[in-house]
């Protein structure tokens, strides 16, 4: 058995026999649905119901609020504005909606004020102004002697159907469930990277703090160490993510059908609002499943793989020569930021570049840089990316790779043995020299 395989069996078993490890990897699934499983109780219980006295001298527009399960509206258009700013102190009411009583309607619409302790959300003042502006807009045409009933049935609902150029009929929101997939790809690759980077750095700290790598570089080179630990860990690393999925579905499946907790988004919705979706999905199923076939799911598993590698190899690299150069993980934190912005860059442009525009010049650019194109690449191979452009992307990526363990090895090789100095970013320029 060569040193190579010797380190990476050892770096696993290390890892796999973690009192720390074994306790994490059943454990957060637990601690992980049991939180969605909280999250889903809390969505199925009431929110206190808050009451907003209205206190209308117009008389125009008691009528237009109806109550809901998180508004109840009272009318005390009767009761002495004063009085009722008293009961918001005294907390008897959320708020005091005040209309006063104006001939002209757009004095009437600057005049209405909302009168409370706390600053309501702005969707629900959105809810009142749209409310009291068709009213207004109501009063308004019945002041100018127009038809009200002709007008609204001369409004005109538009739906627009999508069509492929070459005549398939397709769905809206098809981009939102591409993007949904590959950043799901991409987010994997990204957590796998920063949790697994930072076990890397942090193995090399431990050995280096308790001298044992001084017996270990006796032996072994620097840099079939450093890729030792990198492949141990990432092996380890991928047994705990397999652990997790397999009880984590599990666990969903018994919480789900066992313990009565409908866990998704139908949970917070009502038998009508369930069957009114229910019966818009139905009619666009077919062509859901139609574009779901057509998305390039094999070329996106075996690039997620390819990718997940490469970035994974990447990264870890860049960690093991930062934990090979500080003594404590204090010291490493100021090499960290190079590190994390990348992956965050990446992220961001995959959410506001490649969703508006997957072949555009940003996107594209993004998805051949090596530091971000594990995550971009993944976001845009649901649109379609030319198979051109994934090779190119591929080969930028392991070539970047070889070149940054090739540097990492030279600053693992002399970090390995510096201690009880702070190194710089001056100094380890330096050690790429030697």
């Amino acid at each position: 058995m060569s040193i190579l395989s010797l380190i990476i069996k050892r770096e696993f078993v290390a890892k796999v026999r973690n009192k720390s490890f074994i306790v994490m990897t059943f454990l957060s699934p637990l601690l992980m649905v049991g939180l969605v499983a909280f999250v889903a109780y809390l969505s199925t219980m009431k929110s206190d119901v808050k009451e907003i006295a209205i206190h209308d001298e117009s008389n125009l527009f008691v009528k237009e609020f109806k109550n809901s399960d998180e508004y109840h509206y009272l009318d005390r258009s009767k009761v002495d504005l004063k009085v009722l700013k008293d009961s918001i102190v005294a907390e008897k009411y959320e708020a005091v909606l005040y209309i006063p009583k104006m001939e002209d309607n757009k004095e009437l619409a600057k005049k209405i004020q909302y009168i409370s302790n706390d600053s309501p959300s702005l969707s629900y003042i959105d809810d009142l102004e749209s409310i009291i502006a068709q009213k207004l807009t109501k009063s308004n045409f019945e002041k100018a002697n127009l038809d009200t009933l002709a007008i609204k049935n001369a409004e005109a609902q538009v739906d627009i159907s999508l069509a492929k150029a070459s005549g398939e009929e397709t769905v809206k929101g098809l981009n939102e469930i591409k993007i949904f997939i590959g950043a799901a790809f991409g987010y994997l690759i990204m957590m796998f990277i920063i949790i697994y980077g930072n076990m890397v750095m942090r193995s090399v700290i431990e050995e280096k703090t308790n001298r044992i790598i001084e017996i270990i570089i006796s032996s072994v080179k620097p840099f079939q160490l450093m890729m030792g630990k990198i492949i141990g860990t990432s092996l380890a690393g991928v047994l705990q993510f397999v652990i997790w999925a397999l009880l984590g579905g599990i666990l969903l499946f018994v919480a789900s059908a066992f313990l009565g907790i409908n866990i998704g988004a139908s949970s917070s919705m009502s038998p009508e609002m369930m069957a009114s979706a229910n019966e818009g999905m139905a009619a666009n199923m077919q062509l859901y499943a139609n574009e779901f076939r057509n998305l390039p799911i094999a070329t996106l598993l075996v690039s997620f793989i390819i990718y997940f590698v490469g970035g994974y190899f990447l990264y870890s690299s860049i960690y093991a020569a930062i934990g090979a150069a500080v003594d404590n993980e204090t010291d490493s934190q100021q090499f960290l930021l190079p590190i994390i912005l990348p992956l965050m860059l990446g992220v961001y442009v995959g959410f506001f570049s490649v969703l508006n525009d997957p072949h555009g010049t940003v996107a594209t650019v993004f998805s051949f840089i090596p530091l971000t194109s594990p995550i971009v690449m993944l976001m845009r191979i649901p649109f379609g990316v030319p198979w051109w452009q994934i090779v190119v992307s591929l080969v930028l990526l392991f070539g970047t790779f070889f070149l940054v363990v090739w540097f990492a090895s030279k600053i693992y090789r002399i970090g390995i043995l510096m201690y009880g100095k702070k190194p710089t970013w001056k100094e380890l320029y330096k050690w790429l020299k030697y």
